[in-house]
């Protein structure tokens, strides 16, 4: 005999749906992202001090190694984890966008909760990394002197070595675009997500391209000014981040994530 299930069926389609967003969006959203600095200035600001100390240590460590390679493979490795250490970013422009008071407590809290999530997430990009750092190293099997390379062999050596990360900061720039924010705002599981961010990076590809190319000329810019500039920019791009997944993703399908339901929203308001 057939006995019926009592839990109801999840008729929730696979990919949340996404929007067209304009080429100009980025721009905004990066105006956005320094409102909501500027609302919560102590915190954002310890953040990129965390932020900033972090690739201080990584660059040390490089030198002191005297390897250029590693410098590189751990400089990417941070980045790559970038947007997983971002999400306390994300909680404060959550709060800030449901008129919330910004709370540290509610940003650990949340974290907390969204742990499990955040970490298998954490775990597709560090194997990720790993094929990266591998396909790296192969590359540096074709120049096995570096010290005896001319201006032609870098050029060569760099170009090689820069394609190659492009092709994984790409990967994981698709994946995690849209599904950290998502994770984190709403109840629903990494696949989803990551599948959710996927489709709406490729459905916006010009719009992406740009955001991508302003976070990359932010992050340059950090760096030139010997990293600094990260204690301000990082922030921003965090913030921001947040803005840009609100206005690309419709994620109304699923419920609400921890620390914030329709209760607190409408007491808060």
């Amino acid at each position: 005999m057939n006995q019926q299930s009592n839990h109801p069926i999840d008729t929730r389609p696979m990919v949340a749906p996404c929007r067209q967003v304009p080429v100009s969006a980025p721009f905004r959203w990066l105006k956005q992202g320094f409102a909501d600095f500027k609302k919560v200035p102590l915190l954002s600001l310890l953040y990129g001090l965390v932020m900033m100390l972090i690739s201080v240590v990584i660059t040390y460590v490089a030198y002191q190694a005297h390897s250029i390679v590693l410098a590189i493979a751990l400089t990417a490795g941070f980045f790559f984890i970038g947007p997983i250490i971002g999400i306390g970013l994300y909680s404060l422009s959550r709060q800030i966008h449901n008129q919330i008071p910004p709370q540290l407590f509610r940003c650990v809290r949340e974290s907390r909760k969204n742990f499990s999530n955040a970490m298998v997430l954490s775990l597709i990009f560090l194997i990720v990394f790993l094929v990266w750092a591998r396909a790296a190293s192969m590359v540096h099997i074709f120049f096995p002197s570096m010290s005896s390379l001319d201006i032609q062999g870098w050029i060569k050596f760099l170009s090689i070595g820069t394609a190659v990360g492009a092709v994984f900061s790409v990967v994981i720039f698709c994946m995690g675009a849209f599904s950290i924010p998502m994770i984190m705002d709403r109840n629903v599981d990494t696949v989803t997500a990551v599948i959710t961010s996927i489709n709406a990076v490729l459905k916006n590809k010009l719009t992406m391209l740009v955001w991508g190319a302003l976070i990359v000329s932010l992050t340059l810019v950090g760096i030139a000014t010997f990293y600094l500039g990260f204690i301000i920019l990082l922030p921003v791009i965090g913030h921001a981040t947040w803005h840009a997944y609100k206005e690309t993703i419709d994620a109304d399908a699923w419920e609400l994530g921890p620390g914030l339901n329709r209760k607190t929203i409408n007491k808060s308001n």
